[in-house]
């Protein structure tokens, strides 16, 4: 198992929009293309408190390949994305980095 590090900044005042993203269409996207998620944090202290960070969990970059591809050319991915920037941008940095868990890691 690999794992998949993304790290969103919104633009200000804009956190609320993805949350809600997510909560009503991007989790349900992933689901139809069998994308599992290993968890959600919102920044409570740290550098920036409008940083979304959540991990993914994948069998092989291969995997990932074929899933990711899927879900951001999904139409209703796409749709819903568009719909949540009709009052402007939400995210305004993305870093994204693939995990492998260490020989003595809790998560496998």
């Amino acid at each position: 198992m690999i794992y998949e590090l993304r790290v969103y900044r919104c633009v200000p005042n804009r956190m609320p929009a993805l949350l809600k993203r997510f909560e009503t269409a991007t989790l349900r996207i992933w689901e139809k293309h069998g994308i599992r998620q290993a968890g959600f944090w919102t920044t409570m202290i740290g550098e920036s408190n409008q940083d979304l960070t959540y991990l993914l969990a994948w069998e092989s970059l291969a995997e990932r390949e074929k899933k990711w591809s899927a879900f951001v050319s999904d139409r209703d991915w796409i749709a819903a994305r568009d719909a949540s920037e009709m009052d402007g941008p939400i995210v305004a940095t993305l870093s994204s980095s693939i995990l492998q868990p260490t020989s003595f890691s809790s998560v496998r």
